[in-house]
């Protein structure tokens, strides 16, 4: 039995957050297909909102507090991404697209992601693959085909349980193929990388993070 972790990114800023239920709802589906399939799956949420100033002061300063350097450790060693982000003004929120600009260009290479996104009207519905895609793809992740979109009256709708449900498989199956761990294993050497490889632990004694945490430098 194979054990996948996953990294659920969730930009809500309410509590609680459509955002947030959306994305638990496609990790629950994932977990629940999986066990279908013989595996196990850990899964690990990370709040946005918990982040925004760390966020804010990561892209303004370049200094990442350890709370956030948490969050993208958590992210690096994931097997699998569930990005999940209210929309506001036809495109993803800025918290969220903040957060995947302070990553490491290539942190999530050949990670499978599901995106998922949430609004207040169905007008948003093509949010998730007209500006959330190409964001993901920028960072030569492995986007599931199906996307999952929520406005209010979307709840109640069982196609929405559906669509769910065919994002989670697919996002089980890209898991199953090990495509980025073969990456890794195979051609990881050929990227240039401001981190280490995904799965090696980012180093919080350094001056950058005594500096961020109020410290001062060696």
């Amino acid at each position: 039995m194979s054990t996948f972790t996953l990294a659920v990114i969730s930009a809500g800023t309410s509590d609680p957050s459509s955002t947030r239920l959306l994305a638990d709802r496609i990790a629950s589906r994932a977990t629940a297909r999986a066990a279908g399939r013989g595996h196990a799956v850990t899964v690990t949420v990370v709040d946005l909102r918990e982040l925004a100033t760390d966020i804010a002061a990561a892209l303004t300063s370049q200094l990442v507090s350890p709370k956030l350097a948490q969050a993208i450790t958590a992210l690096g060693q994931a097997d699998g991404v569930i990005a999940s982000t209210p929309v506001y003004q036809a495109g993803p929120s800025g918290l969220f697209t903040s957060f995947f600009q302070v990553l490491d260009n290539d942190l999530l290479i050949g990670k499978p992601v599901v995106l998922a996104a949430t609004a207040g009207t169905a007008r948003h519905a093509l949010v998730a693959d007209e500006a959330m895609r190409p964001l993901f793809a920028f960072l030569r992740t492995l986007t599931a085909p199906t996307s999952v979109f929520a406005a209010p009256e979307d709840w109640s709708d069982p196609a929405l349980a559906r669509r769910a449900d065919r994002a989670a498989l697919e996002l089980v199956l890209l898991l199953e193929s090990g495509f980025a761990a073969a990456l890794r294993d195979e051609s990881w050497s050929s990227y240039q990388h401001e981190y280490p490889a995904p799965d090696a632990p980012i180093d919080l004694d350094t001056d950058l993070m005594r500096l961020a945490t109020g410290g001062s430098a060696a």
